[in-house]
């Protein structure tokens, strides 16, 4: 199996803090892995008392990115995946799913969690014909990304590329100008690129999902949940694929691998998901 090139960005830390709850390892604990500590373990369970169902929800977003990268492999013919966000590497990686339908498809990771970065070669080997590839950087700082030499080696953007952000905007204030960083990179990739977005939302149930938001607050993590509306404003400049800004689990779920894995109750994951197109 091929190893992905792994580039740090000089600007972020390599060392891991296990003192501080991080994003990464709290969704790795939901998903029942290992690579999680203590303050990751009490903000998860600080969350879960709130919404005892979010590791379900956690699986349902993850089960999502496998019918989204299914999607647009087998039915758009993409090959190329830019994947920021990415978290703790578990079953199911963007790579293996798209790799599985299409040997030779091409994957860049990019999450700002050192853990992450430690797991990279382990965890992250192509298949022979592909190539992945890792960078450590912060999507608060999308020309970080953007000017990596990592990615021009191993994407090509003369065709078409997937722009992955599953599960990460909610990290991101209106401050913050979420809508520009979208649109940065949407100006980076050619026409015929896809974007894909999940998003936590307080649309099903305003008081826990408040909660929620204080206890991450707490632990020194922004967490902006968004309305429906809200997530389909952040797919501006794209046409959106059927069925549109959608729960989570309602997402195409004819591209289940298993029909074991559909929720029949639309509202169970209180996330929005959708894919758009770059005309």
């Amino acid at each position: 199996m091929a190893q992905p090139q792994v580039h740090t960005n000089t600007g972020l830390s390599a060392k891991i803090d296990t003192s501080i709850a991080h994003e990464a390892r709290v969704y790795d604990y939901w998903l029942g892995g290992k690579d999680n500590y203590p303050a990751d373990r009490a903000l998860g369970d600080a969350i879960a008392g709130h919404i005892p169902a979010i590791q379900t929800m956690a699986k349902a977003n993850r089960a999502f990115l496998g019918r989204s990268v299914r999607y647009l492999v087998r039915e758009c013919g993409i090959t190329q995946f830019l994947d920021i966000g990415t978290g703790i590497p578990t079953a199911g990686n963007t790579h293996e799913v798209a790799q599985r339908a299409e040997p030779g498809a091409r994957v860049v990771y990019v999450d700002n969690d050192p853990i992450v970065l430690a797991h990279a070669r382990a965890l992250m080997s192509s298949s022979p014909q592909g190539k992945t590839a890792f960078i450590h950087a912060d999507l608060h700082d999308p020309d970080s990304i953007l000017s990596d030499t990592t990615l021009a080696d191993t994407l090509d953007f003369d065709r078409p590329i997937a722009i992955m952000l599953v599960a990460v905007l909610m990290y991101f204030e209106n401050d913050d100008d979420p809508h520009g960083i979208v649109a940065k990179l949407l100006a980076a990739v050619p026409s015929g690129s896809y974007l894909v977005i999940t998003h936590p939302t307080a649309d099903f149930d305003e008081r826990a999902m408040a909660r929620v938001v204080h206890s991450a607050e707490d632990a020194g993590i922004t967490f902006h949940p968004r309305t429906r509306a809200e997530t389909e404003s952040l797919f501006a400049g794209t046409e959106l694929v059927e069925p549109g800004v959608v729960p989570v689990v309602t997402w195409r779920p004819d591209l289940a691998e298993r029909a074991a894995t559909l929720v029949a109750d639309p509202e169970s994951a209180w996330y929005w998901a959708g894919v758009g197109r770059k005309p």
